[in-house]
């Protein structure tokens, strides 16, 4: 039987053989892993990449300066039901703008690529960027080390533009262009062919209740409360509202269990502000045209002054609320402008 000694040598000299047998280790190439986001990127309908764990630390374990950029969309599934923070929608944006990356910008040596990372899926992923509340939306520079300090965050006011909001960040913080966003129709061809076909099967008929002056839009109501209905659609931001998909209201970021209504900063409406507004520019409009159309009629002069005179003060109140919510949301100050004489 062999001593120990023995043994121990001859384990010694097993381990050196294998050392020098096997290759020694070689890092990650930039190459290899642009390559391959490449062809994952050429893979997706709308060019934005799968995020996982294992390839951010791929992507991390490049040596610094890296030779691309990343833009991050951070995504949970189990929120998209919450309409105030609208993820599907700014997911879909985001697809939009890397669609719009890629076909303006068929470049072969890609510096830019769009990621979506899910939270279910990669939870240690986002606690590497502290993320704490969604949406969120970042960009790792060629120098990001450390993701919580050295990756650039989109500002939450930037949302409201959705996908132009989201290529001027781009453009702000990279030397890079996006180029132009193009958006898919509202309808489809099938669609409008068919509405076409619908309003000329019907158009006969409406001209014969329109000749007659048998429909809805002869009675003087209806348009009154259209015109309301106009003037409180067109002072509440309505069509702002709609076109750029806003919630009514959002989570808090520092508190998820507090619900802001009124954001503090220009550039972003929510729904129920821009709702507030009209409707305090509706009362002043409709107190306007009662004590002018309507108020003109009554023959007591008591009845009139008491009515002109509580018209003043509601105006006055909505007024002041405008006026006060305008300086707390931009910052600008209005003042009121007394002669000199005056002072």
């Amino acid at each position: 039987m062999a001593s120990p000694s023995a043994q121990t040598a001859a384990l010694l000299l097993l381990t050196t053989l294998l050392l020098l047998l096997t290759p020694p280790a070689t890092p990650q190439s930039s190459d290899t892993l642009i390559s391959e986001l490449s062809t994952l990127r050429s893979q997706s309908p709308t060019a934005v990449i799968h995020l996982t764990d294992d390839l951010l630390r791929r992507i991390l374990s490049l040596p610094t300066p890296r030779p691309f950029h990343a833009l991050i969309f951070f995504d949970a599934k189990q929120l998209h039901n919450k309409p105030e923070l609208a993820l599907p929608t700014l997911k879909s944006e985001f697809a939009l703008v890397s669609s719009a990356f890629q076909s303006n910008n068929p470049s072969e040596n890609p510096n830019l690529f769009f990621f979506v990372i899910e939270f279910g899926e990669s939870q240690s992923s986002f606690a590497l960027f502290g993320i704490n509340s969604l949406p969120n939306i970042r960009l790792i520079p060629p120098t990001a080390v450390d993701l919580k300090t050295d990756s650039i965050q989109m500002d939450a006011s930037d949302y409201s533009n959705l996908a132009d909001s989201m290529s001027d960040f781009i453009e702000s913080r990279t030397d890079l262009i996006v180029g132009p966003i193009n958006r898919p129709p509202p309808l489809s061809t099938k669609q409008i062919v068919f509405i076409a076909a619908v309003i000329l099967a019907l158009t006969p008929f409406l001209i014969k209740r329109l000749i007659s002056g048998k429909t809805f839009l002869h009675q003087k109501n209806v348009w009154m409360a259209g015109a309301i209905f106009v003037y409180f659609f067109s002072v509440s931001g309505g069509m702002f509202n709609i076109i750029r998909k806003m919630p009514m209201y959002m989570m808090d970021r520092e508190n998820p269990s507090k619900t802001v209504y009124f954001y503090q900063s220009s550039g972003m409406q929510l729904g129920v502000e821009g709702f507030t507004i009209g409707f305090l520019y509706t009362i002043v409009g409709v107190s306007l045209g009662i004590v002018t159309h309507v108020l003109v009629r009554v023959k007591n002069m008591n009845v009139q002054r008491g009515i002109m005179i509580f018209a003043m003060c509601v105006s006055l109140f909505a007024v002041r609320k405008v006026i006060f919510l305008d300086n707390w949301k931009t910052g600008y100050g209005i003042h009121g402008y007394w002669p000199s004489s005056w002072k």
